[in-house]
């Protein structure tokens, strides 16, 4: 048996899935991608932190002036975010912005080479690191916004998974192939559990269940006093429950059970939330900070989205795209936002407006589709007869820039995926019916392809 896994494990492709942990999101990104993955048949994928790894002193203290910057220098962060958004592959500051951890990737290289690298934070040092492409490893990028930021973006970059059409005429427009741009939607971690009873739940976290809730993401504010002031007055001026999660900042869920024990104010009071998508589930609408993957949950959950007061930068791009789309309200007031909530739990119209909107937005199993479609199109080149040789590194050979002909991505796909034959037809009639919702263009695609 244990020669049977080892001849497994050796005939996986090696995933690597880089991150970064300024904010949960990319690391999220990065763990619902693996499970994808896992659930494809392929165990062999490595999560990556690369910056954390190669500096990390650097990489503590990026992480603190980037807290730091929402509460003390957000217009700087923006002028910063705003001014290279157009900066090019090749430019001075790409390099610069890329360079962090090459030489840390060159050594992890030389121990062990990967199939593919996937980006779920563009940090991409692997052009850097190969400057000549000589490993020739196919580089994909899960991008975690609405809106499109060039560090993004560099030519070996084989396909983008992207949250929007939108995101993906923007991608077109600066000449990136159709082929290589597929809207899946930003990938999300599955219910840990089975649904289970709604009032059941509602019962579960201390909730009444004949009254509305208002989900509140502590991260939306900075300070603990805006917190509960405006919670508070949400919960006055609505007569809703507010749910109030504060993640895991154990001082502000200290001081905020200390500032609500009355029960008298109809807050509740939670820290981090493992079943996030039960709390959404229970929820009428959200106030949250704009970023894409809680964003991205409360579209899966069907919740529309009040955004207190969006930082500059890739904030303010997502808080404009989702409000412009109708599935969400930009608040830049306490005032503003107590009236903006009050007005959507009374007007039934409103309501169903901004569910409506949030619904057409909503793109589902994102990580199964972009791990099928990515195993799909691993351009990995036979050795000795075997795909991945035990003790030694897979040969490959270059095929350019382009994508394999549609007939062959069947056969890839099963390639990549062991198990039983009844598994392998599963994962090839899943990516089948995948795929008419990857590309932008199916048409393009062909095209392009010379079919």
């Amino acid at each position: 048996m244990a020669g049977k896994n080892n001849e497994t494990s050796a005939a996986q492709p090696k995933i690597w899935v880089l991150y970064a942990r300024f904010g949960e999101g990319h690391l999220q990104a990065a763990q619902a991608l693996k499970s994808g993955f896992e659930r494809a048949g392929v165990d062999n994928v490595k999560l990556v932190d690369l910056l954390a790894e190669a500096h990390p002193r650097l990489n503590g203290l990026s992480r603190f002036v980037y807290k730091k910057s929402y509460t003390l220098w957000p217009k700087a962060y923006g002028f910063v975010y705003n001014a290279t958004k157009d900066m090019r592959p090749h430019s001075a500051f790409a390099y610069l912005l890329h360079s962090f951890g090459v030489p840390k990737l060159r050594k992890m290289l030389k121990a062990e080479l990967p199939d593919a690298v996937i980006h779920t934070f563009p940090n991409l040092a692997l052009p850097f690191a190969d400057k000549r492409n000589r490993l020739n490893i196919p580089m994909f990028n899960v991008i975690t916004d609405f809106d499109l930021h060039m560090r993004w973006v560099h030519p070996r970059i084989r396909k983008y998974y992207i949250a929007t059409e939108e995101l993906g005429h923007q991608l077109a427009s600066i000449g990136i192939p159709r082929s290589r741009i597929a809207v899946t939607g930003i990938p999300l971690r599955r219910p840990f559990g089975p649904a289970g009873d709604l009032r059941a739940d509602v019962l579960r976290y201390g909730l009444d269940p004949a009254r509305r809730v208002v989900l509140y993401m502590a991260g939306a504010d900075a300070g603990r006093t805006d917190v509960s002031r405006r919670c508070r007055r949400l919960a006055a001026e609505t007569g809703a429950q507010i749910a109030l999660v504060c993640g895991r900042d154990s001082a502000l869920e200290t001081a905020m059970r200390r500032s609500f024990a009355s029960g008298r104010d109809n807050v509740f009071v939670f820290g981090y939330v493992e079943r996030m998508d039960e709390l959404m589930g229970l929820s009428d609408c959200i106030v949250t900070k704009p970023g894409g993957l809680t964003l991205s949950e409360a579209i899966e959950a069907g919740l529309p989205m009040f955004l207190l007061r969006p930082m500059p930068g890739q904030e303010w791009s997502n808080a404009q795209y989702l409000q412009a789309k109708g599935a969400a309200v930009v608040c830049g007031s306490s005032d503003e936002l107590a009236r903006s909530v009050s007005v959507f739990l009374t007007d039934g119209k409103r309501r169903e407006e901004m569910k409506a909107a949030v619904a057409s937005l909503r793109k589902r199993n994102a990580a199964d589709r972009i791990a099928l479609d990515i195993l799909a199109n691993l351009p990995i080149i036979k050795s000795n007869g075997n795909r991945f040789a035990a003790n030694r590194k897979p040969s490959y050979r270059r095929i350019g820039e382009g994508w394999p002909a549609r007939s062959q991505t069947a056969a890839a796909a099963a390639a990549a995926t062991p198990g039983s034959a009844g598994g392998e037809a599963a994962n090839r009639a899943a990516l089948r019916e995948a795929e008419p919702q990857l590309a932008l263009s199916g048409a393009a695609n062909s095209a392009e392809r010379g079919e």
